[in-house]
Order: structure tokens, then C-alpha cells, then sequence
């Protein structure tokens, strides 16, 4: 397996290879720089003890996950410093030898720590420009043992993000008019599954030519991303794609398709893509949320109806991930092969 960060350091790249090159249509280039109305919540007013300021909060948490599937949280409870230092473990796993990181090599899908580079090797008509570290943090933290301090370092950022999104999950419970905590006991959150993804974008000669990772939605119920300090991650709002700007200190929110199926299509996932940059690298991390491998997810019996049908048919997790990550990474086709 070589991986792209080896690519790149390597004297020889003066161009892109050719199996890298992906096919690109005149959609794909048409952003939208109105970044202005992208949602942004604020943790606080969703936790506060103020009645009509949560209520507010809640309300515009519904709209956010109705309208977009993606919104910026501002004031949440995880310290800039655990930020940072997540950055910092992440690009320090991608500077071990090669003889290191592939130690942590995942050969099955599911593998509980899983170093790799592209998508899915088997798969991917054309490579991405992107190498990747996948681990299955809760309920049992798994992580590489090097380098010193990453595994320590997992486990708090991925405690704390938990606790922050079992919030949200609350909110977002009470915007669907359900109880405060009916997802929480619906998708055995408990002893659901998170997932934390570091991705590294090594810089590229072309970028136009490449994609980090194509567009496609996201597998769970939320996931909870940032990066370091170059941006890359574009979503796709009324047919254009608008690239991403964090509010400093922020998380950037998806939905992702469990809350689509969940909610039988009320709040939809996002399609969102990675796009890469001739400066830098770009580390990003990703920690997808959601129910416990075994968990069967359907739309919430509370929100069919004979005016309502089920729009999705009941899969476990567990063999939606499968479904997903064994067929080419492409927009939404994996909730469509579920549809009824």
C-alpha cells in the first residue's frame, strides 16, 4: 500500500499519477461563496437552565437538521487545548515510518483500528487523495500505541465529544416533538458505536484534477468535525456546493444517514465532499456517532403515519456500514439501496 503523504515526499512525483485522477462534471465547480446563512447553534442556549432560551435553541437546532444537515456549534465544552493537541497526535501518527503505521493496517472493513489510504482500495475507480487512521472508540476504545500520548489523547476528546452530542441528541428529540431522550433509548446511544477518523490531505501539485474524498453522506447520526488550519470540506445546499469557513473554536455538524432513516426523511443527511490545496496538509477529524453495531435502525414509529409512509426499510448498523464501505463512494446511493 503506498500512501499518499509518501507519494508526495517522495523525489520522483512531479504530477499527479493517472490513478488519481478523477473524473470531474461542470457541477462539481459551481460553488456558492454566500456562506452567510449557514446555522449556527450555540451549546450554551441548547443547555441553559433559561426555559425560552432553550426553547429557542431547540427550535433552531430543528430547522438547522431540516434545512441543511449541517450547522456550526459554537460554546460547547471541549477546551481548545484538547483540540489542538488532537491536531498535533493526528499529524504525529502520519510522520511515523511506514513500517510503523502499517502495524495498524486494518484488513477487514470493521476492524477496530484501521490505517489506509483512499476510500476503499477494493473499490475506488479512482484513488483519493487522502490517507486516513479509522478507530472504534466507544463503547471499547481501541487506538494505535504510538505515537506516546495519541491513546490517552483519544479517549478524553472522545469522551467529551460524546457528552456533547448526547445534547444535541436530546434536542434534537424534543425539535421532532419525541421525548428528551427517546434517541437516546431508541439507538442505544449507551453503548452506541463512535468512530474517530483522522484524515490527512497531503498538499497537491493539481488539486483540480484530485478529490480528497467525493461527495457522499455520512454513515450514524451526527458527526462532529474539525480541522487544522486549512479548510477543505465543502457541502452541497440547493445544488451547489459551498465551501466551509469554522467560526473559530467550532465544531461543523452533519447529519448523517441514521438521523434521515430515524426520522423517515424529515431531517435529511448531508452530501458533503474533500477538496485539497497546493499549500499545506490538512488534517481533519471526524468522529461519526451512532447506535450500537447490533441496533436495527427504521423510521421512528412515532413519525409514520398512513399520511406518512415508511420511507426506508429497517437494516442493522451494521450491515449499513458494510453496504456503504464495500460499493464505491457516491452521494447517497447507499440510502437509496435502502429505500422502499
Amino acid at each position: 500500500m503506498f500512501s499518499v503523504k509518501e507519494l508526495v515526499e517522495s523525489s520522483t512525483m512531479k504530477s499527479v499519477p493517472s490513478n488519481y485522477i478523477c473524473h470531474k462534471t461542470p457541477e462539481d465547480f459551481m460553488l456558492n461563496y454566500e456562506t452567510e446563512n449557514i446555522p449556527t447553534i450555540d451549546f450554551l442556549q441548547l443547555t441553559s437552565s433559561n426555559p425560552n432560551e432553550r426553547s429557542n435553541a431547540i427550535q433552531q437546532l430543528g430547522d438547522a437538521c431540516r434545512d441543511w444537515g449541517f450547522f456550526m456549534l459554537i460554546n460547547h465544552d471541549v477546551p481548545e487545548t484538547l483540540r489542538e493537541k488532537m491536531v498535533r497526535v493526528g499529524q504525529s501518527f502520519f510522520d511515523l515510518s511506514k513500517e510503523e503505521k502499517m502495524e495498524f493496517a486494518g484488513e477487514k472493513i470493521l476492524d477496530p483500528i484501521r490505517y489506509g489510504t483512499s476510500f476503499n482500495l477494493m473499490v475506488d475507480t479512482a484513488l483519493f487523495w487522502r490517507d486516513y487512521l479509522k478507530c472504534l472508540v466507544h463503547p471499547h476504545l481501541n487506538a494505535p500505541s504510538k505515537p506516546p500520548g495519541l491513546r490517552e489523547t483519544f479517549e478524553e476528546y472522545s469522551r467529551k465529544g460524546k457528552k456533547v452530542v448526547e445534547e444535541l441528541l436530546k434536542g434534537i428529540s424534543l425539535s421532532l416533538g419525541l421525548e428528551e431522550n427517546y434517541i437516546h433509548k431508541r439507538m442505544n446511544v449507551e453503548l452506541g458505536s463512535q468512530v474517530l477518523v483522522i484524515n490527512c490531505y497531503p498538499p497537491c501539485p493539481n488539486p483540480e484534477l484530485v478529490m480528497g474524498l467525493p461527495a457522499h453522506t455520512d454513515h450514524g447520526l451526527l458527526t462532529l468535525l474539525q480541522q487544522n488550519h486549512l479548510g477543505g470540506l465543502q457541502i452541497q445546499h440547493n445544488g451547489k456546493w459551498i465551501p466551509i469557513n469554522p467560526l473559530p473554536k467550532s465544531f461543523l455538524i452533519n447529519t448523517g444517514d441514521h438521523m434521515e432513516i430515524l426520522t423517515n426523511g424529515k431531517y435529511k443527511s448531508v452530501i458533503h465532499r474533500a477538496v485539497v490545496n497546493t499549500k499545506g496538509t490538512r488534517i481533519s477529524i471526524g468522529t461519526a456517532h451512532g447506535p450500537n453495531l447490533d441496533t436495527i435502525v427504521g423510521p421512528a414509529p412515532e413519525l409514520v403515519g398512513d399520511d406518512n409512509p415508511a420511507l426506508y426499510r429497517a437494516i442493522t448498523y451494521r450491515d449499513y456500514i458494510l453496504l456503504q464501505q464495500n460499493n464505491e463512494l457516491d452521494k447517497k446511493t447507499c440510502l437509496e439501496r435502502i429505500r422502499i
